[in-house]
């Protein structure tokens, strides 16, 4: 049934159909965004940038032809979760991946004119009280106008087996889902300088037509590549605002005194900070171009076989003043054997 209606002098199915396989797993999110704006009649302007240093993943997936289960777990990085799920035919395939996280110690860099540029500095390597919580999902499903000589499932779950060169193109769809959260009172100062930005969330649907390739220089050895440019037809941005006291607090004889020390001046200061929710404003953006791109590696020998892929998307928004852009990645290694 793997390889039913397929040609078999391009794809063959293994004599052996059960896999156990070793996996490791990379990724990493980073987002920029950028919004202008008027605080009290005093123009502002906003670059964030967010990017979650790489978190790592070891995990053990056992199966029959291609469908099983596996287990990960987390072994440095984020200390979030992940969980993916695929699914691939002759024709067609489906992916999801959702990752959970909490960041305290982003790479984060603040344009602003709120903040005095001796305080800039300092911006850039935030250690947070209250971490970020992120969360995303990726569902992308495909379908191959040539499975009969070309197979996904070779590339990316070596299920079958690539015995020839051959493309295809296709066509997909993908919907994004993201949250991030740093909404809460220990996150004040940062909400301010966010003019008041404390939670978004993302929804994106896209559509396209791509082309991928399966090369196979030598037996054995197979290099897959994909890349699909995304109509982004459903693209809606939920953000949700907060009032806080900072202002309040900066009129405070001890908010600029040399008199205590910085322990002193963090313990009064966090313990006094307030946010309070303002409101939530759903915005619907234009129609934009996003990309979605993978790279496979592949080698069988005998029993065995090792992997490494990786896949890079690419998700826009934009809304009067504000725009930009998240960035999504990640890598998997494998080692298996066929029993």
């Amino acid at each position: 049934m793997s390889v039913s209606g397929v040609d078999r002098r391009y794809i063959d199915a293994p004599t052996k159909p059960w896999q156990l396989i070793v996996k490791g797993n990379m990724n990493q999110s980073s987002l920029k965004m950028n919004a202008t704006g008027t605080v009290n009649e005093v123009y502002y302007q906003a670059k964030p940038y967010l990017k979650t240093e790489p978190s790592k993943y070891v995990g053990l997936w056992a199966g029959y032809r291609g469908y099983g289960l596996g287990y990960t777990v987390n072994v440095g990085g984020d200390k979030g979760s992940y969980l993916t799920f695929g699914a691939t035919g002759g024709a067609y395939g489906l992916n999801v991946r959702i990752h959970s996280f909490k960041n305290n110690h982003p790479n984060f860099g603040l344009d602003s004119n709120l903040i005095p540029e001796e305080e800039k500095e300092g911006w850039m390597e935030v250690q947070l009280i209250d971490p970020i919580k992120v969360r995303t999902l990726i569902a992308d499903g495909y379908y191959l106008f040539n499975g009969k000589r070309f197979s996904y499932a070779a590339a990316y779950d070596q299920s079958v087996l690539q015995k020839h060169s051959a493309g295809s193109l296709m066509a997909g769809a993908m919907y994004y889902y993201g949250h991030i959260n740093y909404a809460s009172d220990y996150n004040g100062d940062l909400i301010y300088i966010m003019n008041g930005l404390g939670r978004v969330k993302l929804w994106q649907g896209s559509i396209g037509v791509g082309y991928a390739y399966n090369w196979v220089p030598t037996q054995g050895l197979l290099v897959s590549a994909m890349a699909m440019p995304m109509l982004t037809v459903v693209n809606k941005m939920k953000a949700f605002g907060y009032a806080t006291n900072v202002p309040e607090l900066a009129k405070d004889p001890r908010f600029l005194s040399e008199e205590i020390d910085d322990e002193e001046w963090d313990e009064w200061f966090y313990s006094n900070l307030r946010i309070n929710p303002l409101g939530q404003k759903t915005f619907n953006s234009g129609m934009t171009l996003n990309i979605d791109a993978r790279l496979s590696l592949t080698y069988n020998f005998g029993r065995y076989f090792v992997n490494a892929y990786g896949q890079f998307n690419n998700f826009r928004y934009q809304h009067n003043n504000s725009h930009g852009h998240l960035n999504d990645w990640f890598v998997n290694t494998s080692i298996g054997i066929r029993l």
